[in-house]
């Protein structure tokens, strides 16, 4: 098994990309004058840096990139409960680290303004992108991490074809944002949310908390559901040291 040590900066290192790549293209690029990537271009994007992180340190840790998947993970029994802690402190310091340099970038053009989405936070009310409440932002969050789970469950379980996690779970993080973008500017990661927070402060500090508990419940909900629905493959996946 890789040392504790080296999946953590693995882990700190594709959570890094994952903000930088999907944050940076809705900052960045999305509304860039006459070529923007717009909705459609950032939602590929996040689901782009999920795949090529996944081929890339996958075989070192799993590349869970989210305290969400470590939680939806633990409660598949793919993953054990005293690695959860070290994985979600790397995710979330990555995490942290991409904000704070895209955050440099951005801040090099004039009128450039931090508050009050200038980091590609999430939210709800005022901070959601089509004005959705408390109530939408939360059933969404729940339901695409809860679908989100149960495509890494389902594609890494050693019942599926091989060599084509990555793929799903790419695609499958696309679609998500392509579905849940409107509402909350999408998370489903907690992670991913709390790095341009801390950045951002106010209210998007302060509505923080959802995005730190609606996924890490649709998460654990899906761990079970799945082992629930398939039960266990015949021959369990390691809980690292295997590409997803």
């Amino acid at each position: 098994m890789v040392p504790i040590h080296k999946r953590c900066a693995a882990e700190a290192f594709g959570t890094f990309w994952l903000v930088l790549g999907g944050c940076g293209s809705a900052v960045l690029s999305a509304a860039f004058p006459g070529v923007g990537i717009g909705l459609l271009g950032v939602a590929l994007a996040f689901g782009l840096t999920v795949l090529t992180m996944a081929y890339s340190i996958g075989h070192i840790s799993g590349c869970h990139l989210n305290p969400a998947v470590t939680f939806g993970l633990w409660a598949g029994k793919r993953f054990p409960a005293k690695d959860i802690i070290p994985y979600v402190v790397a995710q979330v310091v990555g995490a942290i680290v991409a904000a704070a340099l895209l955050w440099c970038i951005a801040s090099g053009k004039p009128g450039f303004e931090l508050a009050p989405n200038g980091l590609a936070v999430n939210g709800f009310g005022s901070q959601s992108p089509g004005g959705y409440g408390l109530h939408s932002a939360l059933i969404i969050e729940v339901v695409m991490t809860f679908a989100f789970l149960t495509i890494i469950m389902g594609s890494t379980d050693t019942r599926a074809p091989s060599g084509f996690a990555p793929i799903a779970i790419g695609l499958g993080l696309t679609l998500i944002h392509l579905i849940s973008i409107p509402v909350t500017n999408t998370s489903v990661n907690p992670a991913r949310s709390t790095g341009p927070a801390l950045m951002v402060g106010g209210l998007a500090l302060q509505q923080l908390w959802l995005f730190w508990v609606a996924p890490i419940v649709g998460g654990i909900l899906a761990g079970f559901g799945y082992r629930a629905l398939v039960g266990d493959p015949p021959s369990a996946p390691p809980v690292v040291g295997e590409p997803i």
